[in-house]
């Protein structure tokens, strides 16, 4: 049988199989070839391993802005809250992040994924930076 369309010869792929054989079998890194194995998190990524962040009052910035962006891109900004809870809605977001967003002022305009973030977790009846005096 003639394959024309494929780049790698039958050859090559008989020997990527048995490269790839170990990993496929075990579903997990055999250390016999350390360039498959997956890399590791770094110290500063935020801690997520745990299900969805919940934004609250003391909640790790960097965290909650992570969240947001895996479900709001640039084309959401700027937007009302109702307007961002209503995306995230639709983008199937995590029940505590849409719960957040409804407890904010549904007015309130956001320019950025960071001010979001920073207002998501101020703490219930803190004025925003720019407001204080």
């Amino acid at each position: 049988m003639q394959r024309g369309s494929d780049r790698l010869s039958r050859h090559r792929d008989d020997e990527m199989k048995h490269e790839l054989q170990g990993l496929l079998r075990s579903g997990h890194p055999t250390r016999a070839e350390e360039w498959n194995d997956p890399e590791p998190t770094a110290d500063d990524d935020p801690e997520i391993a745990g299900g969805p962040v919940s934004p609250r009052a003391g909640a790790s910035l960097e965290a909650v802005r992570l969240e947001l962006a895996r479900h709001l891109g640039r084309h959401s900004f700027p937007a009302s809250t109702g307007d961002l809870a209503h995306v995230l809605r639709q983008e199937n977001a995590p029940d505590a992040l849409i719960e957040a967003m409804g407890r904010m002022p549904r007015k309130e305009r956001h320019a950025n994924l960071e001010e979001l973030a920073r207002a998501l977790t101020r703490g219930p009846g803190t004025a925003p930076e720019g407001d204080r005096q």
